[in-house]
């Protein structure tokens, strides 16, 4: 998958009293995806303690460097964080990552919502699978809760806003859209997304390393059956 430039001016701004966030573009940007990633790798290699920054949060299209006032003046994180975007800026972009085909039954009692999005969109309830499972999808980055995938990016023709009513229990498994992101809900949960299909891949195993089956930058197909 060929990255994006990213499309705004980035800049470091003060979170709190203990983090600097870099914003470096939209959200679903995903050049500035890439470069968040970039970032924090290169935080991890290179974490002077002069510095005082802890362990990068990566984000969409942001990099969150938690420091400790203590440790150092907030203007050496300032500094690390500026030399770590100039040293990543130019450099290669990330390989992609493993092509991951995941299996969804769509429809029915696994995906409730789609003949409402067949609906809004004008489209079949078939030409919506086929929409949607004819894309190949990067995990921009984890979260919500452990190992739930935003994946990027879903076709236009599907872009619906969150449900107006959030589920007070969303399926294991359950496969999603919302604006143009989807994704994957390891566990049962509340959530405010349409659900589509879903899937028995194992999202989340504590006895796994990692335990997530997806990690950013990684690839998913899915596969209708």
């Amino acid at each position: 998958m060929v990255d994006r430039v990213a499309s705004a001016v980035p800049r470091v701004d003060r979170m709190g009293d203990a983090a600097l966030l870099v914003t470096l573009g939209e959200d679903l940007d995903l050049g500035a995806n890439a470069w968040a990633h970039r970032i924090a790798e290169g935080l991890l290699l290179d974490r002077r303690t002069d510095g005082g920054l802890g362990r990068p949060v990566p984000g969409h299209a942001s990099v969150l460097g938690p420091f400790d006032p203590e440790a150092g003046p907030e203007d050496e994180g300032r500094r690390l964080l500026a030399e770590v975007m100039a040293a990543t800026a130019a450099s290669a972009a990330r390989p992609d990552g493993p092509l991951h085909h995941i299996g969804v039954s769509y429809g029915g009692v696994d995906g409730p919502d789609l003949p409402e999005v067949a609906a809004r969109t004008g489209l079949s309830e078939g030409e919506v699978v086929r929409r949607h499972a004819g894309v190949e999808y990067r995990v921009l980055v984890l979260g919500f809760v452990p190992g739930f995938p935003y994946l990027a990016e879903v076709p236009k023709v599907l872009d619906l806003p969150r449900r107006a009513t959030p589920r007070i229990r969303v399926p294991a498994g359950s496969v999603a859209i919302a604006g143009r992101q989807t994704g994957i809900y390891p566990f049962a949960t509340p959530g405010g997304w349409h659900l589509l299909g879903r899937t028995d891949a194992p999202l989340w195993d504590p006895r796994r390393d990692p335990p997530t089956l997806l990690v950013p930058g990684d690839r998913v197909r899915f596969i209708p059956g």
